[in-house]
This record gives C-alpha cells, sequence and structure tokens, in this order.
C-alpha cells in the first residue's frame, strides 16, 4: 500500500497504487504472462537506483559515479550465468521485445538483403507465436521476409517435420523457436539441427518458460541455440524487464553484407547498447539480480515444481468439463482455451471471468475465425496464483468457476455470486507467499 506522503502529494496515483494492490489481492491473477515479485524485488525496483544514468557497460560507461551500479550489474550477469548455465549474459534489455529486436539485428542487418528482406522463421502468432516473431504489424515482421510453421491441425503441437519442410524451401537466415501461447516443450535439438541444414541462426525465445529451464524442468535451449532471449517477469518472477544469453563461442557474423571480427555476443552488447536502447535501467538491473539469486535457492525449484502441478490440475479439471484445450493439455504453466465448442468468445469470456473475480486474456487459436481483438480463446496461467500459495485443491475450485462463468456469461447476478467466493478464497492467501 501507498505511504502517506505519496497520498499528500499525489493522492491520485496513490489511489490508483492502492486499487491495483487491492484488485491483485482480492481477485485471481491467471494471465500466463504475470506473476508477483517478492518484497526485496519491490524494494530495489523502487530503490535510489533509479537516479542514476549509466550508459555503456560495466568499467566502461559514459558516466561518471557507476561504482555501484557496476556492482549490481556484475551480480545480475554472474547470477544469470550459474543459474542457467550460460557462458555469457546481457541484462541490459528494457523488455522482451528489445531482447528480441536486439538479437536479430545482431545476427542479421535487414539492410543486407540489398533491397530485398532476408527471410527468417517464426512461429505463427495465431498458432502461439509473439508479435516479435515476425508478426506483420511489428517490426520483426516489416523488417524481414517471415515464414511462419504452424501447429498440426490434428495435435495442436508443433510438426517438426514440417518446420523441416518449410526450411529447405525458404533457407531462412533465421529460426526463432519460441512462443507466447504454447503449451508443451521445444524439441531445440532438432531446431538446430533443422537450422544448421538451412545454414540459418537459430534464436531460442524462453520468454514463458525460463523458469522452468532455470531449474531443469524444461528442456535446455543453450547447448543449441546461437542466442537465447528471455523475460525476467514471467516464471522468473522477478522485474518487467529482459536478458540476452548465450553458449555459443566465436563465429563471425553479416552485419550490413559485410564480414566483420565481431563474435555473436560482442555484436549483441553493441547492438543492445547504442544500437537499440540508451542508458539501461539501473534498479531494474539491480532488481533482476534479487530476483536470479532467489532463483538459484532451493525453494525456488520446489515453486516451479508446484506451478507446473497446478497447471496439469487445472488442464485436466477444465477438460472435465469439455473445454477444449490446444494440444489436449500443458506440459507447463499456461493452458490454451479454444472456446468455439462453447459458442463464446475470447473477448466475452474474459470480460465475464474479469467481472468474476478472474483476470484471464482473450487470445487467438489455431484456426481461429474471429478478429485479434474478439478471438476464440482464451490463455490461463499459475505462476502468480502458486506464488500466493494456492494449490491442487484451488485449481479444482477454480475451474469449477470458469466453468460456471462461461455456461452463463452474461447473468451479472450469478457472475457477482462467484465474485463473492473468489474474494473470500484470495483473501485467506498473502499477496507474495514465496520465500
Amino acid at each position: 500500500m501507498t505511504s502517506e506522503a505519496l497520498k499528500i502529494s499525489d493522492p491520485e496515483i496513490a489511489d490508483a497504487v492502492d486499487k491495483e494492490y487491492i484488485r491483485q489481492t482480492d481477485k485471481l491473477e491467471m494471465i500466463a504472462s504475470e506473476n508477483i515479485v517478492s518484497p526485496a524485488v519491490m524494494e530495489v525496483v523502487g530503490s535510489v537506483m533509479t537516479n542514476k544514468y549509466a550508459e555503456g557497460y560495466p568499467k566502461r560507461r559514459y558516466y561518471g559515479g557507476c561504482n555501484f551500479v557496476d556492482i549490481a550489474e556484475n551480480l545480475a550477469i554472474e547470477r544469470a550465468k550459474e543459474l542457467f548455465s550460460a557462458k555469457w549474459a546481457n541484462v541490459q534489455p528494457h523488455s522482451g521485445s528489445q531482447a528480441n529486436q536486439s538479437a536479430y539485428f545482431s545476427l542479421i542487418d535487414p539492410l543486407s538483403g540489398k533491397g530485398k528482406k532476408i527471410p527468417v522463421m517464426g512461429l505463427h502468432l495465431n498458432h502461439g507465436g509473439h508479435l516479435t516473431h515476425g508478426s506483420p504489424v511489428n517490426l520483426s515482421g516489416r523488417m524481414y521476409d517471415i515464414h511462419a510453421y504452424t501447429l498440426d491441425s490434428k495435435t495442436g503441437r508443433i510438426d517438426m517435420d514440417q518446420v523441416a519442410a518449410l526450411a529447405r524451401e525458404v533457407k531462412p537466415r533465421m529460426i526463432i523457436a519460441g512462443a507466447s501461447a504454447y503449451p508443451r516443450f521445444w524439441d531445440f535439438e532438432r531446431f538446430r539441427e533443422i537450422a544448421d541444414e538451412a545454414g540459418a541462426f537459430l534464436v531460442s525465445d524462453i520468454a514463458h518458460f525460463a523458469g522452468m529451464v532455470a531449474v531443469g524442468l524444461h528442456p535446455d535451449p543453450l547447448p543449441y541455440s546461437h542466442i537465447v532471449t528471455t523475460t525476467t517477469h514471467k516464471t522468473l518472477r522477478g522485474p518487467r524487464g529482459g536478458m540476452i544469453m548465450s553458449n555459443f563461442e566465436g563465429g563471425e557474423i553479416l552485419l550490413a553484407g559485410i564480414p566483420t571480427p565481431k563474435t555473436v555476443t560482442e555484436a549483441v552488447d553493441s547492438m543492445v547498447f547504442p544500437g537499440v536502447q540508451g542508458g539501461p535501467l539501473m534498479h531494474v538491473i539491480a532488481a533482476k539480480a534479487v530476483a536470479f539469486k532467489e532463483a538459484l535457492q532451493p525453494s525456488y525449484k520446489t515453486y516451479m515444481e508446484k506451478v507446473l502441478e497446478n497447471a496439469k490440475v487445472l488442464a485436466e479439471e477444465l477438460m472435465k468439463y469439455d473445454f477444449k484445450l490446444v494440444s489436449d493439455g500443458t506440459d507447463n504453466h499456461l493452458m490454451l482455451l479454444d472456446l468455439s465448442n462453447k459458442g463464446v468468445t475470447g473477448k466475452l469470456a474474459e470480460k465475464a471471468l474479469e467481472w468474476s473475480g478472474i483476470t484471464t486474456n482473450k487470445n487467438m487459436v489455431p484456426g481461429d475465425k474471429q478478429s485479434p481483438f474478439v478471438t476464440s480463446g482464451i490463455r490461463i496461467g499459475t505462476p502468480a496464483l502458486t506464488t500466493r500459495g494456492m494449490g491442487v485443491d484451488e485449481m479444482k475450485r477454480i475451474a469449477a468457476w470458469i466453468d460456471a462463468v462461461i455456461k452463463d456469461p452474461e447473468n451479472k447476478e450469478f457472475r457477482r455470486s462467484i465474485r463473492t467466493e473468489v474474494k473470500e478464497m484470495a483473501s485467506s492467501f498473502p499477496h507474495f507467499a514465496w520465500s
């Protein structure tokens, strides 16, 4: 909750912050890309580190007075490397999108095609991909010639044979492995084989399941990828931000079609700054260091195991209520519900659930006939609820509530009664429960 000083100096903002805290406490936060940071992370994000400008890198700054922010950034780098068994890391990206932009541009300058867009492969947005993986409304789709691979219509999973066939056809210079709404494991070894055959770089975006990778609960992309990108605020449970890692050593690259002596990691460093960003957010980088230290503790693996257990139980319960899940289940922290058989759009489902105290997000599904503003599905995840200490019993109650709301989404009185039950359950759990 906000301080008396803030309430006096800026009551409108204080009121908004207090209400947001109440929303997070009284409702069930089930957006798969959201989590709740620890009090320690929160403290550092709001610390004096926010006052310091520090363009450049530790010991190579363009500003004086960087002694202590250098300590913070070096700790973040070393802890990230230890957490992921990485040889190199850059913790400065402000977001996952900027991490991806830096990674792409460092490997392939879009101007090097001499008037022709360079071919790149990524998962289609409607099939679970991310905007930055080649959507035409994103810079990635505007700068490169994107060829999207898709999910198998029968299994709801990535068909690696189709990926290989597409790569042989289009001969991409880069393949992106990663998603925003894909509930299954990724076969990074096979992706690298396909990339090598095509003569392409492999960039793996693990933003959603980075926490699983860190504790060995998901296949590791680092041995196979030229570059790995991630956010730090989803399953990693850190501040909002991005990060880039690599175990790829050597390898001269092409910038604007001209061979350079830069290695991949040197190119990424120079693309993050000064290529894409200016001064780093030192308060966020310091908070990343705190979150990485938390993730190195044994309790974090226990937490991630609980996230996955909750997701599996929730998925199973929802399928009992005849919900259609893309790929018929989940291997990770999220599930994608196709509501076509329920006669409800994703937009209506999102609103009805939010009115009932359950926060989700509408999402496109494979073969979606609705627009991106309406959609036929919703995406649900378990990280935030698990952070609050909720478990299997709560997941079963939540599945029953979701079923009840979707059956009668326009019934205001019924939604109000469920919201009361949701608030009663939510109030018995703290805002943050994992040490």
